[in-house]
């Protein structure tokens, strides 16, 4: 499964309690719109470094890398180089 469709699935059903796709675009703002506040934020970054395998160090849980899903997979490619 690609990086975008785990990140989407989980964010889907973990915090909007839905499986419907059109609930949520890939450049969403995962913060401005409410879906993850800060506890969700780690939530988050537990299910990507579990799911990819990466190390998501304190200083880059940042909005630029985990902001959106289009952040978290440009994010995740970059230390896996994966898609």
């Amino acid at each position: 499964m690609l990086i975008a469709e785990s990140l989407r699935a989980y964010i889907l059903e973990t915090f909007l309690f839905t499986d419907k796709e059109s609930s949520l675009n890939n450049d969403d703002s995962l913060m401005a719109k409410g879906i993850i506040d800060s506890t969700g934020i780690l939530e988050l970054v537990s299910f990507i470094q579990d799911t990819f395998h990466v190390r998501i160090e304190d200083h880059e849980m940042v909005p630029e890398n985990l902001d959106s899903i289009d952040k978290i997979v440009a994010f995740v490619t970059q230390k896996t180089g994966n898609k």
